[in-house]
């Protein structure tokens, strides 16, 4: 399946809550966008990996995401090893997507900058030929994505590009809630965490807020790019 956009996650809920909006959009116009979570987010003080799974799938169908996969590295603990590192590159190979997007570079939970750099080294690997990799009894051919953008998570970082995402807010907000085992719920008898409460989720559209202002819109996602972006006209940065 060729896809135009694949995103990582190191946990479910990541993608959702960092760029979800955008993917939604770019769907709603008829791009093709697949979801690649590297961990099953099992040492979560909330919920299991098996209500994850349910509420991913949930959440995949709010945003319209044609395919997603669990790669099951180890919670809190993946490495950044070569073992990993080619269990990315058999996903983009794969899907040999055009754009690829990542977790944030440097975050409060260490595996989301162990995966963002996971991340970004096999995009390169992924288009060389003589790293021979083999994907459901079939020899995958190199692939290279054109581009690797890292969605905002838990910190500020100043973006180097956000995008419009006004129309597509309440998919965004209705993905997000359906994680419900780890987001506010005040009849849950779980454990209070940092990203249980009311606040967290005001905080996330916050955030989307501030983004927006700065281009003029309601609400925009922000993205940190490895390399220039580049422009035709000087009219596609209005």
């Amino acid at each position: 399946m060729k896809l135009d956009i694949l995103a990582f996650a190191a946990h479910p809920d990541d993608i959702e809550l960092g760029c979800s909006a955008t993917l939604i959009k770019h769907i709603q116009v008829g791009k093709r966008a697949g979801i690649v979570d590297l961990t099953q987010g099992e040492l979560g003080s909330r919920g299991s990996a098996e209500i994850r799974y349910e509420e991913s799938a949930e959440a995949s169908k709010i945003m319209g995401i044609s395919v997603r996969e669990n790669l099951k590295m180890d919670d809190g603990f993946f490495e950044h090893s070569k073992e990993n590192v080619l269990k990315i590159v058999e996903q983009i190979r794969r899907f040999r997507p055009e754009i690829v997007l990542a977790n944030a570079i440097e975050d409060r939970h260490p595996d989301h900058g162990r995966a963002s750099k996971l991340v970004s080294e096999a995009c390169f690997l992924a288009g060389l030929r003589k790293i021979e990799t083999i994907y459901d009894g079939h020899s995958q051919e190199a692939h290279r994505p054109k581009a690797v953008y890292h969605y905002i998570q838990d910190h500020y970082i100043r973006p180097d590009f956000v995008i419009d995402v006004s129309d597509c807010i309440d998919l965004k907000m209705e993905a997000i809630m359906a994680y419900k085992s780890q987001f506010y719920d005040p009849n849950s008898t779980e454990p209070v965490t940092p990203i249980s409460g009311k606040e967290f989720i005001e905080n996330v559209k916050g955030r989307m807020v501030e983004y927006g202002r700065t281009i003029g819109v309601h609400y925009a996602e922000g993205f940190t790019s490895e390399r220039l972006v580049g422009v035709s006209s000087l009219f596609d940065l209005l």
